[in-house]
């Protein structure tokens, strides 16, 4: 089975920690992989390979607590899981250190199995918004989205020409073409575009690409190929290298790394 997502419980008390993991598991009814860790050292050691979503994590246990867990594992992990803390005390110290940290519920032992369930099950919302928001994020062209707040201020003739280029992205489209379609020579047309978008027509033309295609890669299951073609390559060939161009990476891995991020 294909578990979309993953909760990680430490917690050094045996009992405590087998009884979250038989609750959670439970509940989950195999939609999530639960995992446990006895200690914070366990727990950074499992983190090492695999990323969780949501962290429920005892506050107090020996070597590394649950509070420096959570801040040595955002320190160098990109992935932060959304965190739950587990604690015998009422202390307005951990309350107060945990909030600074992006907690986002602290529960007292003992832990009823229903506050339990509860906590898990907001948390898991709040991790499905970070990801969408961080998702969006990593998508995101902050040089098209500037063309797009200064869209109202462009001359009309690029605003038509940046409406050509949404809806004929799927062409092989050129700067004579559209400077045609404008009944402009194509020279002058040339440098009113990077006049006002601060960008060549070819450069707004790969960037607006390499979006479509981001979107493409990560919201459909289509074959790198197709996607070249919605977005105007002729060949996958050519459309891979200019994709590493501009994210690092293959549009294969880049799917994969978002998609698992």
């Amino acid at each position: 089975m294909i578990h979309s997502k993953t909760i990680l419980i430490v917690e050094d008390e045996p009992r405590t920690r087998q009884g979250f993991v038989k609750t959670l598991e439970a509940w989950s009814c195999g939609r999530y992989r639960i995992e446990a860790a006895e200690s914070g050292q366990a727990a950074l050691a499992w983190l090492e390979n695999h990323a969780a979503h949501l962290l429920i994590t005892d506050i107090r246990m020996p070597g590394i607590s649950g509070l420096e867990l959570i801040e040595m594992q955002r320190k160098h992990k990109p992935f932060k899981p959304v965190a739950i803390i587990i604690s015998g005390y009422p202390e307005f110290d951990y309350a107060q250190k945990a909030m600074q940290l992006g907690v986002v519920n602290y529960l007292l032992k003992p832990v009823d199995k229903h506050k339990l369930v509860q906590a898990v099950e907001q948390a898991l919302l709040v991790e499905g918004d970070r990801h969408r928001i961080e998702t969006l994020e990593k998508l995101a062209d902050p040089r098209l989205l500037e063309t797009k707040e200064t869209d109202a201020r462009y001359n009309p003739l690029v605003r038509d020409a940046l409406r050509y280029l949404d809806e004929h992205l799927h062409e092989p489209v050129t700067l004579r073409q559209v400077a045609d379609m404008l009944h402009l020579n194509p020279s002058y047309f040339s440098v009113l575009f990077k006049e006002q978008t601060e960008m060549t027509f070819s450069e707004y033309l790969s960037r607006l690409r390499m979006l479509r295609a981001k979107e493409l890669l990560l919201r459909t299951s289509l074959p790198v190929g197709e996607i070249a073609e919605r977005v105007g390559y002729q060949t996958d060939k050519y459309f891979i290298k200019v994709f590493k161009s501009f994210e690092g990476m293959s549009p294969s891995k880049y799917r994969n790394s978002v998609k698992n991020f």
